[in-house]
């Protein structure tokens, strides 16, 4: 058995990702770092992002924050999840920023989310807050692609929401659209605001929006590929 090592280039095809990623189950966070010379941060609050960078560190991905998928070669996106002890999700999941402008004629079949979310690499991680970050343990991953059920609930939501964004009604959106997917704002600070339209067509300036997938999609999707 050879030391574990991260990917020293991006994964040349599904098996080898899921092959690594499953290495990398049962291991704690600071394990992680600590092999390839990161220190865990006290808490997330400031640092959202890290448990990501650095299960792409180990995994080989390639996008960064470009706006293609994290494994673009192979077609997969990579996904963390904090979870807690009984397996269900701890937070949303943001997939893309949502384009509040050029909206004319974009449809479900080539729009981002759809792309975003066609093919995932979902990696559970222990996230209460309890457990001190260097102790969180990555869990199982899962390979997954949205089934036709799974696809219906998104595509439907996307419409609805893209709806009221190219009607002018950005503003009037909240987190209780969608079923399984929502919009929100999603910006460091609220002076970073971006344009959009209004009601009457009007431009207007508002905080970028994110896709996010609700919580009960993750669960439902957890729960049936590693049957809780």
């Amino acid at each position: 058995m050879h030391a574990l090592e991260p990917l020293a280039h991006p994964p040349e095809n599904e098996a080898e990702l899921l092959a690594q990623a499953q290495r990398l189950a049962g291991l704690t966070l600071g394990e992680l770092a600590l092999r390839v010379g990161l220190t865990p941060p006290a808490d997330l609050k400031r640092d959202k992002g890290w448990i990501g960078v650095l299960l792409e560190l180990w995994l080989g991905a390639s996008a960064g924050s470009k706006p293609e998928q994290d494994f673009a070669a192979i077609g997969i996106e990579l996904k963390t999840i904090p979870i807690d002890s009984l397996g269900r999700p701890l937070e949303t999941t943001f997939v893309c920023v949502a384009p509040l402008t050029g909206n004319t004629g974009v449809i479900w079949e080539t729009s981002h989310v759809r792309h975003k979310l066609k093919r995932v690499l979902w990696i559970p991680v222990e996230g209460e807050r309890a457990i001190p970050v260097a102790e969180r343990r990555v869990g199982s991953p899962l390979l997954w692609s949205p089934d036709r059920e799974e696809e219906e609930q998104l595509r439907r939501d996307w419409e609805e929401l893209m709806d009221l964004i190219v009607l002018g009604q950005v503003e009037r959106i909240t987190a209780r659209h969608g079923e399984v997917l929502q919009l929100r704002p999603k910006a460091a600070n609220s002076k970073a605001l971006t344009e959009a339209f209004g009601a009457h067509g009007e431009p207007i300036l508002t905080l970028p929006r994110g896709f996010y997938l609700k919580k009960n999609f993750t669960a439902a999707l957890l729960a049936r590929h590693f049957m809780m």
